[in-house]
């Protein structure tokens, strides 16, 4: 019957209308209160769900289907959305931009640091359309920040775009909505100050752009401009930056031709710039920037063999104490080989040892660690010591050192012969290390070992043997080296010039003599020089003494106020809590 509903006892088949009434009424019913939980547990908890004769007699999905097919949709469409990776670099590079203007606002260079690590993420990423759409997110197109990003803009090759513009139409509603009219109201939209940190900042990552697209003259003039407006700007904000700036310069003229070692190469012109670099970060104390200038002078001399000048710039000058641990092992990397250089291998062994100590040791460092460990041996190898064979076992440093390894076998058994064929045989990979003039010296030092060597098996050699073993050209000449080497305490032994032979003394307990303390208290001191060295490392918070006091004095003064209203008698000991004790 038309005006019958129907019956709820399964007897009866539910049409598909009836059903969507049905929802209707329960949703009437959730709206207006708990009236449908009086009515009966029957309207409640019945649910009879259309069958497929249903729903194809009617012609089409319920109004609800169609709800939940559209629902379905749209989560497989959010599923499938993926993130564009040029707006996510974008994004990242924009974030580094609130780290600079901490750094400006609290002064504080941790900032700045903590933008240029993240330097070597984004590094792989870097293209001109990215950096470009960096540069004109960020700065409006104003007058003065306009020249700056035009700049910019040329170094990339990208001078066209114009400025003032945001990446995407979605990040100015999101953003801008809530505060912002539209256009054709009249409201100008409100220019923010762009720092100079973020202009250097983009500098730089058009430097590393530059530098791994082998675009090395570009970069040397656009490093050029970088040098000049960081001088001009004169800012004590940018000291981390303008370090990370001249590192970059120099590397570019390293590439130019002519290069090192070639007197007409443009690392000489670039040195009266670095100069004047370290002469005005000395006068300010801007220990990073006068850490990078002296460490990339020592390099700029010594790759162009001038040692003398090199010496009298660590001479001259004294490096900071304070220094970042990377530069402090390259400057004593440096300062290493110049004392090797100069004949003072007891110098240049403990610089070498502290900087193979200091190395970083991730995976970005191994080619440093290769380079100062090579100087280390050879040095080692000079003083007359043999070093140790778990420094050829390391993973990260096996491969390089293989010809090394070749080289300290020849000289502790003392074989001439092989020595001279190690020497020819990998002669390219010394100079390309620049360890070949100091490899050279090391052929006295053979004769020497072989000579200790012979002295500890036999009591007693001719003259014309050594000559023999040792393949020397007289027996004059042998006689001159064992004499020297009696001399200089490398054998215990005595020489009979009229019988033309050598004669070995008996060899005492080591442990009697001084040589086991020495080598005690030189480890001991590297100890010692290790631990004063952490606690010059430590770094606190700038000014975070003077908030201490503040804070203090605060604490007193309140102290005496709830003092003075106890002796008025405004307050009790008991709204104090009763922990409160008097002055």
């Amino acid at each position: 019957m038309p005006g019958k509903t129907p019956s709820r006892n399964g007897n009866e088949p539910l049409e598909n209308g009836v059903r969507n009434d049905q929802d209707v009424e329960m949703k009437d019913a959730k709206s207006k209160g708990k009236k449908g939980a009086k009515d009966g547990d029957e309207e409640m908890t019945v649910v009879v769900p259309p069958s497929k004769g249903s729903k194809n007699s009617s012609g089409g999905p319920t109004p609800d289907t169609d709800d939940d097919i559209a629902m379905d949709e749209d989560k497989a469409d959010d599923g499938a959305v993926k993130v564009d990776p040029v707006a996510q670099t974008v994004a990242e590079i924009k974030g580094n931009f609130a780290l600079l203007d901490r750094a400006v606002a609290l002064f504080d260079a941790r900032f700045s640091l903590r933008a240029l690590r993240s330097i070597s993420l984004i590094r792989k990423r870097l293209d001109p359309d990215i950096i470009a759409q960096a540069i004109v997110d960020t700065f409006p197109a104003t007058v003065t920040s306009g020249n700056a990003a035009k700049q910019l803009l040329i170094a990339i090759g990208r001078e066209s775009m114009p400025l003032g513009r945001s990446g995407s139409s979605e990040m100015e509603v999101d953003s801008d909505s809530s505060v912002k009219t539209p256009a054709k109201n009249g409201a100008k939209k409100e220019v923010k100050e762009i720092i100079p940190e973020i202009d250097i900042f983009l500098g730089i990552l058009i430097q590393v752009y530059l530098f791994d697209s082998k675009q090395f003259q570009r970069g040397a003039e656009f490093s050029k401009y970088l040098a000049d407006r960081v001088q001009s700007l004169n800012r004590r904000t940018l000291d981390s930056l303008s370090a990370k700036l001249y590192f970059y310069y120099s590397l570019f003229c390293e590439q130019l031709a002519p290069q090192p070692p070639s007197p007409q190469s443009p690392v000489v012109s670039i040195r009266p710039t670095l100069l004047a670099a370290l002469r005005t970060a000395v006068l300010r104390k801007d220990i990073d920037t006068q850490a990078s200038v002296i460490v990339l002078l020592l390099r700029n001399y010594l790759s162009t063999s001038h040692i003398t000048q090199a010496d009298l710039l660590v001479s001259h000058t004294q490096f900071p104490e304070n220094a970042v641990n990377n530069q402090v092992a390259r400057f004593l990397y440096y300062l290493g080989r110049i004392r090797a250089i100069q004949l003072r291998y007891t110098e240049a062994h403990e610089h070498l040892t502290a900087a193979t100590r200091k190395a970083p040791s991730s995976a970005c460092a191994a080619g440093f660690s290769a380079t100062a460990t090579k100087l280390l041996l050879v040095v080692e190898l000079l003083m007359g010591d043999i070093p140790e064979r778990s420094t050829f076992r390391q993973p990260t440093l096996e491969q390089a050192l293989e010809p090394y390894f070749l080289l300290v076998q020849a000289v502790r058994i003392g074989n001439l012969g092989d020595f001279e064929t190690i020497i020819a045989d990998h002669a390219d990979t010394f100079r390309r290390d620049s360890t070949y003039t100091l490899i050279l010296r090391l052929r006295q030092n053979v004769i020497k070992t072989g000579i200790r060597m012979m002295s500890l098996s036999y009591s007693r050699i001719s003259l014309r043997d050594i000559c023999i073993r040792l393949h020397l050209g007289s027996e004059e000449s042998a006689e001159y080296i064992v004499a020297k080497a009696i001399r200089d305490g490398v054998i215990e032994a005595t020489l009979d010039r009229e019988r033309g032979f050598m004669k070995s003394k008996e060899i005492g307990d080591v442990y009697a003599t001084r040589e086991p303390g020495e080598a005690f208290h030189d480890r001991i001191r590297a100890c010692l020089d290790l631990h004063d060295e952490s606690v010059k490392a430590m770094r606190f918070p700038m000014n975070q003494h003077r908030l201490e006091l503040k804070n203090a004095q605060e604490a007193r003064e309140r102290e005496r106020e709830m003092a003075k209203e106890i002796q008025e008698g405004d307050l009790d000991e008991d709204d104090l809590g009763g922990d409160f004790e008097g002055m």
